[in-house]
């Protein structure tokens, strides 16, 4: 079977760093590829170069034998080649419609966009993929999911031979990515190459024919997915075997820290209760929807609740939440917010790690600048944290997905605050850097923190945490340790509530 995309001997340098060295990946038609490695190991800028977003500095690409470059996405699409990137394209002032067909606007004859048009295309390429969104709404409008499905039936919609997904899933609930499985199956099956990135492990072996391993921009191996397991893929990937992915659980706890009493979230909803104690992990598990991420923001005043009382270290935390200065106020009860979307909400992609830092130091004086005496403080938190970054005035944008999370959990625990709220904790991390935040979040609650985790990934929650409480229908349903929790019995509690 001939290659339908030969990339042979690909280099790829940024300043003094060497991003890809002389890596070659073949894609046979009617095969799903997969791509791995750590972050950082230089995926991305691969399948950049293959989308026509970087030039290499030295390599060949081929398409049916044929040499082939290009110099930006639109010329890489024109050579039948989709992209969805892991960091979502989409302009938020921009409708759906307006997103699909940038830059490639039909025309009415009288030479006016034909929205009409757009809009009916684009409702049909959302229908395939079981979305029922308005064409006309804002993509600002959309959860983050809303807008991985966006970007996803954009990439599907184009009439091409290779698509690269990177990182689809991040923000996708179980049945979603079936959907989108479904979806991918039927590409392949009608004889296009699909490279798929993802850091979640049980999607490589359901979907994927094929595995590359990068590492430190150089290829380990290219094999079939059905020669391989789940330990020897992570062994490769990291160069080491993960004997135990999550530390040990707590084995005491202190005082309660949070102490949530009768609370509704909205009219309709059944009132409930929970706390978190010094030293211990707890998860906010269940289906997805179903009120986990309500609450949390329901502390940082970005949900408003019907009612219930909030108590955090013995102070009462007055409801509602102001939503101009609910986390400033909660930064001074000692309470951090990391947020699932890193990039929009946790991060100042255009300011330094230093300054990302260093932002929860001097938030009470309400200055972005950075006295002398915190370089001692940011230096140590990089290194305990080993945030992988030249220095602490590398701009934050620079670093790769596990980096910057780091980052951004480094913010609060440099101000040394006692309790974390976090929205999913590895959202787009590689397994390496999985083990790390893990580690990362044992450690803070050995320390007499106190933690409050979501995350769509259960066996996450399981693994991490203490204690969890699944939520069903805005309510919990089920509190239980998590020594004794498993996917089926979070499951059986939330569907027999």
């Amino acid at each position: 079977m001939i290659n339908l995309i030969e990339m042979s001997n690909i280099s790829k340098s940024f300043g003094g760093s060497r991003a890809v060295d002389g890596v070659s990946l073949e894609l046979l038609p009617g095969t799903v590829h997969a791509l791995m490695g750590e972050n950082g190991a230089g995926k991305s800028t691969l399948m950049k170069i293959l989308a026509g977003v970087h030039q290499p500095d030295s390599g060949q690409i081929f398409k049916n034998g044929h040499r082939i470059s290009f110099n930006s996405p639109k010329k890489a699409l024109e050579f039948g080649i989709s992209t969805v990137f892991q960091e979502l394209s989409l302009l938020a002032n921009l409708t759906i419609a307006e997103n699909m067909f940038l830059g490639r606007e039909p025309l009415t004859r009288f030479g006016a966009v034909d929205y009409a048009g757009m809009n009916a295309q684009t409702a049909d390429a959302l229908a395939q993929l079981g979305l029922t969104l308005d064409p006309e709404a804002l993509v600002s409008e959309l959860s983050i999911a809303e807008r991985q499905f966006v970007e996803i039936a954009h990439g599907i919609k184009a009439d091409a031979s290779i698509f690269i997904l990177d990182e689809p899933t991040a923000a996708l609930n179980a049945a979603d990515v079936d959907v989108l499985n479904k979806h991918i199956r039927r590409l392949r099956d009608e004889g296009k190459a699909i490279v798929y990135i993802s850091h979640r492990m049980e999607e490589i072996f359901e979907i994927c024919d094929t595995v590359t391993v990068l590492k430190d921009g150089r290829r380990v191996d290219t094999r079939p997915v059905s020669e391989m397991s789940p330990a020897s893929l992570i062994a490769m990937m990291v160069g080491r075997t993960l004997d135990d992915l999550f530390p040990p659980r707590a084995t005491e706890t202190g005082s309660v820290v949070v102490d949530v009493k009768h609370f509704k979230i909205d009219a309709r909803s059944k009132p409930f209760s929970l706390h978190v104690s010094s030293g211990e992990i707890v998860a906010l598990a269940g289906l997805e929807g179903q009120g986990q991420q309500k609450f949390l923001r329901s502390l940082i005043g970005k949900f408003r609740p019907f009612s219930g009382t909030v108590t955090i270290k013995g102070e009462l935390l007055e409801m509602p939440v102001s939503e101009t200065s609910g986390i400033r106020r909660l930064h001074a009860a000692g309470v951090g917010f990391v947020p699932e979307d890193r990039k929009e909400e946790g991060l100042f992609l255009g300011l330094s790690i230093a300054d990302n830092i260093a932002i929860s130091l001097v938030s009470e004086r309400g200055e972005m600048s950075i006295a002398r005496r915190y370089r001692d403080v940011i230096n140590t938190t990089m290194a305990s944290m080993r945030i992988k970054a030249e220095d602490a005035s590398a701009p934050v944008s620079s670093l790769s997905g596990g980096n910057q999370q780091k980052v951004l959990l480094g913010r609060y625990l440099a101000a040394n605050i006692d309790v974390l709220l976090i929205e999913e904790p590895t959202r787009g991390v590689d397994i390496g850097a999985k083990s790390e935040i893990y580690r990362l979040l044992r450690e803070f609650a050995e320390n007499g923190g106190a933690v409050l985790v979501l995350s769509r990934e259960t066996i996450e929650l399981i693994g991490l945490c203490d204690r969890l409480y699944v939520i069903h229908d805005n309510t919990v349903v089920a509190e239980m340790p998590a020594g004794n929790a498993s996917e089926h019995i979070i499951l059986e509690a939330a569907l027999s509530a």
